[in-house]
């Protein structure tokens, strides 16, 4: 078990939606409400972070942590497009001088998955004028907090949406062919109930209509079409150029939900397809980025058949994936090969009711990083997923990734031991 040293960032991450609670402008509270949705419950008051931050974020120094990742909530700043709410710019001002008291660097994430309702009423992430929306939006809060800021991610896991198409374009080729439906879930990194939403589309349509104007949502997460991939691109290099504008001096990036994707005979030519659509396509467009933001939670396996289950015996998480914690060295590994900027892991967890097996887990994965760092890989900061057991979108707060555990009826903190045991990988 190595150690990391004083100037690396050890912290852990959070998303406004999952943590803060109330967020009644954005796309999700309305999706949450629908009679025909695919959220197992909605998320209401959260683990009351909005209110309880100082708290937080006390806890994480205690435990020697030096960073925290958490994301501003765009439809808590622009509830209503074109109109900025100064309540909401104070709170986070608030939250990055609480960060900066307490000692942690603060990793700000401009959009973490959630979007304001009024953009996907305007067609969302596959509308071009949300390219400049963002830009505005982005630029807006670095003049405002920009002066407490050193790292941004513009956007968390732009390539979810290409992740969502995949999956759905497998399950769409398994119907038409008379297929026993393939359980999808622990497909992807992120909490959606797949099988659900395949189920639920044809009612949803006239719901949709009725919420948000339209029959068909381009929310963030929505299948994307290859123009709609490039859209994304688009507004975080205009949000990166939009910043950097008012602060030149920020390091920006966007963070990217990557796989360690393995083979056995036969699949090397689906997996070499697999990861040009999960990251290499990218590369271009992200070259001269200052830091990329790599997510990392398991790996897959690609034989000539496609995807292969879990290797009997092995364990799997709460969320249907393998416990690997292996996968993150050989991400770490694979990106920088491809992509030589300095790597942030943004993300990289478990989701587990054991937490000696989390324990192990951080213990595992964090070694990994040490060994790309002792072979002169520029890794800049290991970021834990969750703080807290969180609203794990889709899946509601059934998944237990966090450090620490919250009684929601009375909003309780319990610190684990692996919210201390993962403090200790700091020198001070």
């Amino acid at each position: 078990m190595g150690k990391f040293a004083a100037d690396f960032l050890v912290g852990t991450a959070t998303a406004a939606h999952q943590v803060e609670g109330n967020n009644i402008h954005s796309d999700y509270w309305a999706l949450e409400q629908m009679k025909y949705g695919n959220f197992a419950e909605p998320s209401l008051d959260a683990v009351d972070h909005y209110n309880r931050y100082e708290e937080d974020i006390r806890l994480m120094a205690e435990a020697g942590l030096n960073a925290y990742r958490f994301s501003i909530e765009w439809a808590r700043i622009e509830p209503e497009k074109g109109i900025y709410d100064a309540e909401a710019i104070d709170h986070y001002r608030n939250v990055l001088h609480c960060c900066r008291t307490y000692g942690l660097e603060p990793i700000v994430t401009m959009h973490h998955i959630t979007s304001p309702k009024w953009l996907i009423s305007e067609g969302g992430w596959e509308n071009e004028e949300t390219v400049s929306c963002f830009a505005k939006y982005c630029a807006y809060v670095v003049e405002m907090l920009g002066e407490q800021m050193h790292y941004v991610c513009t956007i968390n896991e732009a390539n979810m949406g290409i992740q969502s198409a995949a999956i759905a374009e497998r399950y769409m080729r398994q119907m038409k062919a008379n297929m026993e439906k393939q359980n999808l879930e622990g497909t992807a990194q992120i909490g959606m109930n797949f099988n659900s939403m395949m189920e639920n589309m044809q009612k949803q349509k006239a719901e949709n209509l009725e919420v948000f104007g339209c029959e068909k949502l381009e929310t963030f997460v929505s299948p994307r079409t290859p123009e709609g991939d490039l859209l994304v691109i688009k507004a975080h290099i205009a949000a990166k150029e939009a910043m950097k504008a008012v602060k030149p001096e920020l390091k920006i990036g966007l963070s990217l939900s990557l796989h360690d994707i393995q083979t056995v005979e036969g699949g090397e030519a689906q997996a070499l397809k697999e990861w040009q659509d999960e990251f290499a396509h990218y590369v271009p467009y992200i070259k001269e980025d200052d830091f990329i933001g790599l997510q990392n939670y398991s790996r897959t396996i690609i034989g000539a058949e496609g995807y292969l289950p879990v290797p009997a015996g092995n364990p799997v998480t709460q969320m249907g994936y393998e416990n690997y914690p292996q996968a993150l060295e050989h991400v770490i590994r694979r990106v920088y090969r491809e992509l030589q900027l300095p790597i942030m892991v943004t993300e990289n967890g478990i989701a587990t009711d054991n937490d000696a097996v989390r324990t192990v887990f951080i213990e595992q994965a964090t070694d990994g990083v040490v060994n790309c760092l002792t072979d002169g890989i520029p890794v800049i900061g290991y970021m834990y997923w969750s703080l807290l057991d969180n609203f794990e979108w889709q899946k509601g707060f059934s998944m237990t990734f966090g450090l620490i555990a919250v009684d929601r009826s009375t909003q309780t903190r319990f610190p684990k031991e692996s919210l201390r045991v993962l403090g200790s990988f700091h020198c001070v």
